[in-house]
């Protein structure tokens, strides 16, 4: 079932691949993919709801005219469905797992704990800006996704102190004492300095999804 949120001008798809009472899992794609239209089985231990996000330009959410895909943008898309969802632990694969790490430090009180996995789209671009680029997608290509997306979501710049602000923003405002578990094995260099910080656990993803569906 498709519940579809209104995110300004963007319609977004939140897939219901299982419902249920308790706190809801939200699952954030890779790069180029979208939700898996059914439960993988990695996460059936989990005991509440389990939702999944198409982001903008991705699966069945609106691809939008001439592109503008930032990390920033994709994290108000996984915000809204937290929203929605009244709170929720939150699994990012590649580019969700970099979304998941901002949306746990930008809405540190509605997001139960964010887990980091490997996918598409997980290093981004480089660590500092370089020299400007002109960067054209494919003319050939069908959305979605979105070409563009590909193209800007591939190259966008990830600093690693960026990334460990928001890794403290969740630590100290969330009541969690781990509020990110990275069960990731690519480290760009980023995620090798969130690893770093304080309340960051590096576990499987059994641990962590039993670790989450304790906390109250």
């Amino acid at each position: 079932m498709i519940t579809w949120l209104q995110h300004y001008r963007i319609r977004l798809a939140l897939h219901e691949l299982r419902g249920g009472a308790g706190r809801a899992l939200l699952l954030l794609h890779a790069l180029a993919e979208r939700a898996p239209q059914a439960l993988p089985p990695e996460f059936e231990s989990w005991p509440g709801p389990i939702h999944a996000l198409d982001f903008t330009g991705h699966g069945a959410s609106t691809v939008p005219r001439g592109g503008g895909y930032t990390c920033e943008l994709l994290m108000a898309d996984a915000d809204h469905a937290v929203d929605h969802l009244g709170g929720a632990t939150v699994v990012g694969r590649g580019l969700g797992a970099y979304i998941a790490l901002l949306l746990a430090g930008g809405r540190p009180k509605p997001v139960r704990g964010a887990i980091l996995l490997d996918g598409p789209g997980l290093a981004g671009g480089s660590a500092l800006p370089g020299t400007p680029q002109i960067l054209a997608a494919d003319p050939a290509a069908v959305a979605p996704p979105d070409p563009l997306a590909l193209v800007e979501l591939s190259t966008d710049v990830r600093p690693p102190d960026y990334a460990t602000a928001y890794v403290r923003q969740a630590t100290h405002l969330s009541d969690l004492d781990a509020p990110v578990h990275v069960c990731a094995v690519e480290r760009p260099q980023w995620l090798r300095a969130v690893v770093e910080e304080p309340g960051v656990r590096e576990t499987t993803l059994d641990e962590a999804l039993a670790h989450y569906a304790g906390v109250t």
